[in-house]
């Protein structure tokens, strides 16, 4: 397996688009537009040049690497002679179906068709198209160059030879894959969504301010980044549609979406892709600041 299309240019998908052409696997990166195209191609370009920053590529690694992905606004084109295709587009149900639909009309008998979905049933992606058993979840973390764990999601009717394919491709990217049972959020955002949710209503709730819940789950529990900041860089959209989807399947309330968070995107207020939402991503800085439009 050499040739992998990838669907959608956004972060997750230029991050994988990235991943697979340092590999040495030929790329076929698909959008609505060519901007967005050439968008993400000068963001895989710049990941590039940290890795050669750090010491980690050469030039000619980064030369190769670009050679290996070719971009294309047509779907059908992008999909001839691929032996996987990866599904990257936004976390709305429907929109998944649909891309499914297609992909099962246009592409190959033998072609994998993988969605890097975070929350959505793998099994009913794979019940909308003849091939459910070459159907399967592989859920890349962001960022995608830097981040080890995929989480292999098997649907319902996925071939163990298609579980082992996919399982030993992670390896060949450097990733270490974690097979998943198909149930809502899988394990990644079944455990993290909950906790960022619980963040927003502490902070709704006065507890505490943006900085003061980050600050505690940093310094208290060791993680990287707080939940808030997480949540910006996450996409604070991304986050009520997964929560959504997990509501709907758990129906337990610890998924049910904070009001707050709710407004906020309805405010447009997204996170690090707008500019502003817990934080302002506008400053120029590293340091981080509490966002002067954030209201509780």
């Amino acid at each position: 397996m050499k040739n992998i299309t990838v669907i959608g240019s956004g972060t997750m998908g230029n991050g994988i688009a990235h991943v697979f052409a340092q590999n040495g696997f030929k790329v076929s990166l698909i959008d609505i537009s060519q901007p967005a195209l050439d968008k993400a191609i000068a963001t895989i370009a710049k990941n590039f040049d940290r890795q050669i920053a750090k010491g980690a590529l050469t030039e000619t690694d980064k030369a190769n690497a670009l050679n290996n992905i070719k971009t294309f606004t047509v779907l059908k084109d992008a999909v001839v002679g691929a032996d996987l295709v990866v599904e990257a587009a936004t976390e709305k149900e429907e929109v998944k179906l649909n891309i499914f639909r297609e992909l099962d009309s246009i592409c190959a008998p033998e072609t994998i068709l993988a969605s890097n979905t975070s929350s959505i049933s793998i099994t009913k992606i794979g019940a909308v198209t003849k091939r459910p058993e070459k159907v399967i979840g592989m859920h890349f973390m962001n960022p995608v160059p830097v981040m080890k764990l995929v989480e292999i999601i098997r649907g319902y009717k996925t071939t163990d030879e298609v579980l082992n394919t996919i399982v030993d491709m992670s390896k060949k990217l450097g990733k270490v894959p974690v097979e998943v049972n198909d149930y809502a959020g899988f394990v990644a955002n079944r455990i993290l969504m909950p906790m960022i949710n619980e963040a927003i209503q502490t902070l709704r709730g006065g507890v505490a301010g943006v900085d003061g819940i980050d600050t505690v789950m940093k310094l208290g529990m060791a993680h990287p980044m707080g939940p808030l900041q997480l949540a910006d860089f996450i996409g604070l959209d991304v986050c009520l549609s997964i929560l959504e989807v997990m509501y709907k399947g758990l129906g337990d309330q610890k998924y049910n979406p904070d009001p707050l968070l709710i407004n906020m995107v309805q405010a447009g207020n997204l996170g690090v892709k707008s500019g502003e939402g817990f934080y302002s991503w506008t400053h120029g800085t590293k340091e981080l600041v509490v966002s002067k439009s954030f209201k509780k």
